[in-house]
């Protein structure tokens, strides 16, 4: 199943070690970028979050961020910052003493002191344990998407691959008649002139002008891109740079049939081609 590379997915979960969650958005890329964001406690895990990301993915631009808030959990505690606690006290004695003060400072307000409460630390351990399975279930969605994303370009190509085909086809029926009537014309001009032609130097010069105006091997190569392409869309793997390559052949060849066209039915046929053509190139780039 073909990937497309645009998607999004968020998740999150809360415990007792704090609020996590995860945001991924990722975008069409010629390779894979990854701009992975994280919280400063679990910048010792970002080299398995990347690992993670790149075995999963092959192209897009991706930013990847973890969002963590501490919990508070049933066993949590409050850390005294001692040392500040007991300077802080001490400095209120001095005070009392040079202002006769008997007003005592208040457990309370020494708690509310800045820096005399620390946080407690969490659980680094078990929360990364948790961001990486969070970043499982998120890169799932992610893919998952990206996936149904996918299944509808390939269908919208398949539409376009079938345009194309049954254009061929109305090209090369009509080849026998186009090349009959430039012999005709040649005929009925030198009518008019009246003049007697040289029948085997005519001969020559209409089989010349039907190998420059002859386009079978341009509309085989065109069918024969069209079986690859349909053979590429089954494969499981990524397939963005080969369809983009196929494309620029598609291309190609259009041009060189509408270069050799002289016929208006036919000329109008090769831009139909060539809209058809730039019309999956777009949709080409958003694949993986």
């Amino acid at each position: 199943m073909i990937r497309s590379m645009t998607a999004f997915a968020h998740h999150e979960i809360a415990s007792a070690h704090g609020k996590l969650s995860w945001e991924l958005r990722s975008v069409n890329h010629r390779y894979l970028d990854i701009s992975l964001r994280v919280p400063e406690e679990f910048r010792s895990l970002e080299n398995n979050f990347r690992t993670l990301l790149q075995n999963r993915l092959h192209r897009g631009k991706l930013e990847a961020s973890l969002r963590y808030a501490a919990g508070v959990g049933e066993n949590s505690a409050i850390v005294v910052n001692e040392p500040l606690a007991r300077a802080l006290i001490i400095a209120c004695r001095q005070i009392e003493a040079l202002t006769n003060s008997t007003e005592t400072l208040k457990a309370v307000d020494i708690l509310r002191w800045p820096g005399v409460t620390l946080d407690s630390a969490p659980d680094l351990e078990k929360l990364g344990q948790e961001a990486e399975l969070l970043l499982v279930t998120a890169l799932n969605d992610l893919i998952a998407t990206r996936e149904r994303e996918g299944k509808r370009l390939a269908e919208f190509i398949d539409s376009r691959c079938d345009q194309i085909a049954e254009i061929l086809v109305r090209i090369r029926k009509r080849r026998p008649e186009i090349i009959s009537g430039i012999k005709d014309k040649i005929h009925q001009r030198l009518a008019e002139l009246d003049v007697i032609p040289d029948n085997n130097r005519l001969e020559q010069e209409l089989v010349i002008l039907a190998q420059r105006l002859d386009v079978d091997e341009e509309l085989d190569r065109l069918m024969a891109h069209l079986d690859e392409i349909n053979a590429v869309l089954e494969r499981d793997e990524p397939i963005g740079r080969r369809m983009d390559f196929l494309m620029q052949e598609l291309n190609r060849e259009a041009n060189t049939l509408a270069s050799k066209s002289n016929d208006a039915e036919t000329t109008q046929a090769a831009v139909d081609l060539k809209v058809l053509i730039e019309q999956m190139r777009e949709q080409i780039q958003n694949i993986e």
